[in-house]
Order: structure tokens, then C-alpha cells, then sequence
């Protein structure tokens, strides 16, 4: 008997990199099963359940990506101890530079493990100096506990850019005085990592999760029937459209695109689309409605984003915890639609610079400095357009540093770019009379037709 139990719970307890813990197994249900039961026993008693819970998610997140659960763990003490100290500092410089502290180690966190590779090929792409990752966690691993890790290659931890994000932004909120710092290390370990939303998010904020910590369990019929029908509605987004779109077409077109007709190869880029949708927006349901049957709101994330009339409404209803985030903690803090700030000018000169050593061309260069010598001649003889300027500069900086976000590679950086002037371009459009729009849509058809003889 022992012989079977023994290496069952091995295999049940250990870390299998070749099969995580993910909400569509049956496997995660049965560990739902046992954490439900569990806490159907201690809900009453809150401290001990806020801790069952943390201790479940970091288990959770172990069987998602093993040992970098320290990761987890770390940042749940440096922004717990950090921003009690934020709020009990008395003078300003104190508690903006230990704001400041928290923001950078949250940062540098994110960026070694999800961007040391990016950073290194620009490095050597743009000077030609050659140097190679060394993976700190491993080394200090193998030292402790005798392991054999590989040091020359860092692999991105899972939900890093959520929990992350999460926790600087509980520590900036403390700064502004919007929300009081948590009073227990096991009530803030649950909030930065409650596992149903830790890996793919929404970003949960604490002034609106962290009052749950304190509120006792209480689910009516009408709240566990719409947490029902959020699991399934996730699972049948995941499993049925998301999964069959992609295995039965969308992967056969992408991987041989030539042996498709065109026409095929752009319902593939709208079932891609749909795909995307399905599988983001299927998870971060399933996640709502697990919160909920445990009696924790999470936000809603998607509310029908292919029905927006604009970019700007798009990006209201995708990823809302994401865009919302963005909104409050870059953008306007660049001056969002009020003004430009010395962060406006930074992002604009950094991605100009950007622009020309990655096209290698003086004119790219030329260019852009005609068109900001002309931004600013018009913005100087106009004061009325300065505000309008400004606010176009924020909201392409903003998406321009969303798309890294979403991706350590040039093509996000490009994509988010591609957002901002697609924002900015229907602004500017919206504004236009019927007659002006109508005409430079024929000319640019009379171009096209032109090119295409």
C-alpha cells in the first residue's frame, strides 16, 4: 500500500514542469474540491481563512512554476514591510522615496526575468557588446540546496507581470492616502496572491479586495448561480472556441500560410482575433466565478470589446483591470489630457531614439525631427491645440509602454505604437467634417487602385 501511496502523493505534491496546475484540467478541480471543503469548515473564523487561502495560493503557484514561488514570496514581504513603513513616515520626501524603493525592486524584479534577454540583444544589436544572462536565483539555489539548476538561461516565471503590478500599486495607493496599509502579513500575502486571479489576472485592486479580507463569508443562491455560470461560461469559451479555433484552424493557416488562399489567411487573422478573446477572457471568467463561489468580488475585465466604436472604447472594455492600471499609474501621472510633464518628453525622445537606431536610417531621424519642429511651431502659434497635443503624446507613450509590457520583444513595442497612433488618428478623424473624411478616403482608394495596376 505504501508503495502506491508514497509516489502518488510524490506526484500529486512535487512540481511538474510538463504539466502545471491550470484551471482546465480536471486535476485543478479536485484541488478546488478539497480547498472548497476546507474553507467550508473555517470561513467563519477570518484570519485563519485569509491564511488557508494564502498558504493554498502559493501552493498553487508552486505547481505552476516550482521554486520561483520565492519570487511570490518576496514580494509579498518587501511591499508588505514597505508600505507599513510608507504609512507611518510622517514627512513627505520620506515616504515618496520609500515609495519610490518599492516601485524600483518591483520593477527590477519584472524586468530580470521577463526582459534580461531583450535588454542584452539591444545591447549588443546597438554598441556590438556581447554579454550573456546569468540566472542569480538558480546559483543561490544550487548553493542552498545542492540542486543543478541551469544558471545561463532565465525562464519567465508565471503571472509575474500580474502580481507585480498588483503590488505596486497597493504601495503607490498607501503613498497617495487612498487606502491604509494591511495589518497582517497573511492578510496581505492572500490579497498579492489568491490564486484564481494570480496567473493571468485581473489586476485586483486593493481598495476594492482588500475590505473583502475583512467581511465575512456570505453567498446567496442568486451569487452562486452567477458563479456557476461564470466557470462555465469560461470553460466553454477556453475549451469549446478558443481551443478548437486554434487546433482545427488557426494554427494550420499560421504554421503553412502559403498552402491557404488569401481569403483563408484573413479569416484566420479574425478567428485569431476571436481566439485571443476566448482564451483571455474565458480564463479571467472562470477566475471571477471561483472568487465568487468563495464569496470575493474580482472585477469584470471584458465587456465586449469587438462592439467598441472606436480604439478608445476598445481599450475601455479589453483587459480593463490592465487599461485601467495604465490610466491611473502612467498615464496620468504623465499629465494624462491636462498637460506635459518631463516624463511626456522623456518617453517621446527615448522611443524617437528608439525608432532610428532600429531603422538605421538618417532619414527615419530627419524625419521625426521635422515633425516635432513642427508640432512645436504649431503648438506655439496655437495654445488652443497645446492641450489636444499633449494628450495625444500621453495616450502614445502610454500604449506604446503597454505593448512592452504585453511582450519582451520589438514587435510589442511596435504593436503598442501601432495602438497609440490608431487612438490618436480617430481623435483627430472623429473631428473631421463628413466632406474632409469622405475625400481623403477616395484619395487614398484612387492611390491604392493606382498602385494595384
Amino acid at each position: 500500500m505504501l508503495d502506491y501511496i508514497i509516489p502518488y502523493l510524490t506526484r500529486t505534491f512535487a512540481f511538474d514542469p510538463n504539466s502545471p496546475l491550470l484551471f482546465t484540467q480536471f486535476y485543478f478541480w479536485g484541488f478546488f474540491a478539497v480547498v472548497f471543503a476546507i474553507f467550508s469548515f473555517i470561513h467563519s473564523k477570518l484570519l485563519l481563512r485569509n491564511a488557508f487561502l494564502f498558504a493554498t495560493s502559493l501552493f498553487f503557484y508552486y505547481k505552476t512554476s516550482g521554486s520561483y514561488v520565492c519570487i511570490l514570496i518576496f514580494c509579498v514581504i518587501a511591499n508588505f514591510f514597505i508600505g507599513k513603513w510608507i504609512e507611518k513616515s510622517t514627512e513627505k520626501w520620506k515616504k515618496k522615496m520609500l515609495m519610490i524603493i518599492v516601485v524600483i525592486i518591483d520593477l527590477l524584479v519584472l524586468c530580470y526575468y521577463k526582459y534580461s534577454y531583450f535588454f542584452l540583444d539591444a545591447l549588443y544589436d546597438f554598441t556590438g557588446i556581447e554579454l550573456h544572462v546569468y540566472n542569480f536565483f538558480a546559483a543561490a539555489s544550487n548553493a542552498m540546496f545542492g540542486t543543478h539548476s541551469l544558471v545561463d538561461q532565465i525562464i519567465l516565471p508565471v503571472g509575474i507581470s500580474f502580481f507585480t503590478f498588483q503590488a505596486m500599486s497597493y504601495c503607490i495607493d498607501i503613498y497617495r492616502g487612498k487606502i491604509k496599509a494591511v495589518d497582517n502579513i497573511l492578510n496581505f500575502g492572500f490579497y498579492l496572491s489568491f490564486f484564481p486571479q494570480l496567473v493571468a489576472g485581473p489586476i485586483v485592486r486593493a481598495d476594492k479586495f482588500v475590505p473583502q479580507l475583512y467581511k465575512p463569508y456570505f453567498l446567496p443562491r442568486r451569487a452562486f448561480g452567477m458563479a456557476v455560470f461564470w466557470i462555465l461560461n469560461g470553460l466553454a469559451k477556453k475549451i469549446i472556441l478558443s481551443d478548437y479555433l486554434a487546433t482545427n484552424f488557426v494554427d494550420r493557416v499560421f504554421d503553412t500560410p502559403l498552402l491557404f488562399t488569401g481569403l483563408e489567411n484573413l479569416i484566420a487573422l479574425f478567428a485569431y482575433s476571436l481566439q485571443v478573446y476566448a482564451d483571455f477572457s474565458g480564463y479571467t471568467d472562470i477566475a471571477i466565478g471561483v472568487a465568487l463561489l468563495m464569496g470575493f468580488r474580482l472585477p469584470q475585465n471584458f465587456n465586449s470589446p469587438y462592439k467598441a466604436k472606436s480604439p478608445t472604447e476598445f481599450w475601455r472594455r479589453w483587459h480593463i483591470s490592465l487599461s485601467s492600471w495604465w490610466r491611473d499609474y502612467l498615464y496620468i501621472p504623465l499629465g494624462g489630457n491636462r498637460n506635459a510633464t518631463v516624463g511626456t518628453f522623456f518617453w517621446m525622445g527615448f522611443l524617437s531614439l528608439v525608432a532610428i537606431l532600429l531603422s538605421g536610417s538618417v532619414w527615419v531621424g530627419v524625419s521625426l525631427g521635422v515633425f516635432f519642429i513642427y508640432i512645436g511651431v504649431f503648438a506655439y502659434f496655437k495654445p488652443e491645440s497645446r492641450k489636444t497635443i499633449t494628450t495625444n503624446m500621453n495616450a502614445m507613450a502610454t500604449q506604446i509602454v503597454g505593448g512592452w509590457w504585453h511582450g519582451a520583444s520589438w514587435n510589442f513595442i511596435i504593436w503598442g505604437g501601432l495602438n497609440g497612433f490608431g487612438q490618436v488618428f480617430n481623435k483627430l478623424w472623429v473631428k473631421r467634417s463628413a466632406t474632409v473624411r469622405a475625400s481623403i478616403a477616395l484619395g487614398f482608394f484612387a492611390i491604392s487602385a493606382i498602385y494595384s495596376l
